[in-house]
């Protein structure tokens, strides 16, 4: 089963910048669809942003669209997720998993998440 790791949250300002890591210990994630997903209080955990294993296709929540950048770096075994123009309605904890991009499909067991707080 493969086990990812995010990290890179932290507090910001509305109109600020993170920029999240995902990777993996034991496994490569080159062959994978990788996709991020978000739960805020007291909402149901939804996806974001999802990167294809296939052909590299790239697919975003309406929400986010133009504010946030999936990609990988092969080299370092990790997907990014480039998020610009933060507004507060993106505080969540984000997580990634491997997963079904045409469906926001996640699958595997969830990690512990990072934590990204929008907040003047």
């Amino acid at each position: 089963q493969v086990q990812l790791v995010e990290s890179g949250g932290g507090l910001v300002q509305p109109g600020g910048s993170l920029r999240l890591s995902c990777t993996a210990s034991e496994f490569r994630l080159d062959y994978l669809p990788i996709g991020w997903f978000r739960q805020a209080p007291g909402k149901e955990r939804a996806g974001v942003s999802c990167i294809s294993s296939s052909d590299g296709s790239t697919y975003y929540a309406d929400s986010v669209k133009g504010r946030f950048t999936i990609s990988r770096d092969n080299a370092k075994n990790t997907v990014y997720l480039q998020m610009n123009s933060l507004k507060p309605e993106d505080t969540a904890v984000y997580y990634c998993a491997t997963a079904r991009c045409s469906s926001w499909t996640p699958f595997g067991s969830w990690g512990q998440g990072t934590q990204v707080t929008v907040s003047s």
